[in-house]
Parts: structure tokens; sequence; C-alpha cells
């Protein structure tokens, strides 16, 4: 990917997505590109799109999240409310840092660490959330050790959501 201009990803021998590599890895048309592009993969995980009041709002493992109002926007008028849905969010889009947590209070959930991973300037945290493996990337100089319960937010902004069904992509 490091050398090309324009790849084309392909699944079965059917072309899925043409593009830069980046734009691959910005905007991929379906699970499957999600998940081939990005080291470590998107984490990704069913979830129950809802409604609270003026929110939208995506529940999983126990969690529920509260869509920005543009992506949210989107959600709802292409029907999804009610319906299950399938979240990618990219293991640099998952954060401890306390800034982040303090900016971002709509996207908390708590993950116990099952394996702590220093790899030099990151550290990668692979806990659970329910049967599902999510890793996040986060700073080295992280608190967060193995068996430690933590606080994560997802970058909202950055999700990607999917159709269960179709595995195609609804929003980027």
């Amino acid at each position: 990917m490091t050398l090309g201009t324009r790849i084309v990803v392909m699944k079965d021998g059917v072309v899925q997505q043409v593009g830069s590599p980046q734009g691959l890895y910005d905007n991929p048309c379906n699970k499957f590109v999600a998940g081939f592009i990005g080291t470590p993969q998107m984490n990704m995980i069913d979830a129950q799109v809802g409604k609270a009041g003026e929110d939208v709002t995506l529940t999983f493992g126990g969690h529920t999240l509260h869509l920005p109002a543009e992506k949210a926007k989107k959600l709802e008028d292409a029907g999804y409310v009610g319906k299950v849905v399938t979240v990618g969010i990219r293991p640099e889009d998952l954060h401890d840092e306390e800034a982040f947590l303090a900016a971002n209070p709509k996207s908390i959930f708590d993950a116990t660490i099952r394996v702590y991973e220093m790899l030099g300037s990151e550290v990668l945290l692979y806990f659970d959330i329910e049967d599902t493996n999510f890793t996040a990337k986060v700073n080295p100089r992280t608190t967060a050790r193995t068996g430690d319960t933590v606080k994560l937010a997802m970058d909202l902004d950055k999700i990607h959501i999917f159709d269960k069904d179709t595995e195609n992509v609804i929003l980027n």
C-alpha cells in the first residue's frame, strides 16, 4: 500500500473498492474493506440503534453511546432507528487520555484490559466487549495495565456504521 497511489481490494475475485490507500482507510465501502485495510484491524461490534429524546444512540454490551448530530440524522433518515447495525472503530480512535474523556462524555465506556502490549511509540490495549475482541492503540504513557478496568472513549466523528445484512457502509 505504501507504494501504490491507487489500489484495488478484491474478495473472491470480485472488486470491492478502488481508490487511494488513504481513501480506502478513511471511507471503506463495506465491512470487508474496513477490516482488510489497517493494522491492527478495525474493531467491529453489532449495536442496537435507538432514540432517546433528540439523540440517536448505539447500544452494545451494556454501553450506550450518543451519536453526533450529523451522523445521527443520516442514520435516522435512512430508517435504522430500532434496527441492529455493525459499528466499526479503528484502534487509534479509542482514547484513554483524561482530556479526551472530559471532552467526550457521551462516548465513554468501561473496559477491563486483557493484554497490555508496549510497542515503544504506542501501546496496544486488548479488551472484550461481550464476546467481541477489541484493540485500542493509545499513548505509551498510559497508566492502563493488564487486569485494570479503565474508561475509554470513542471518537464518534470517526466511527463507521455498516448495514448488518448487506455489510455495506451506511456512514463513515
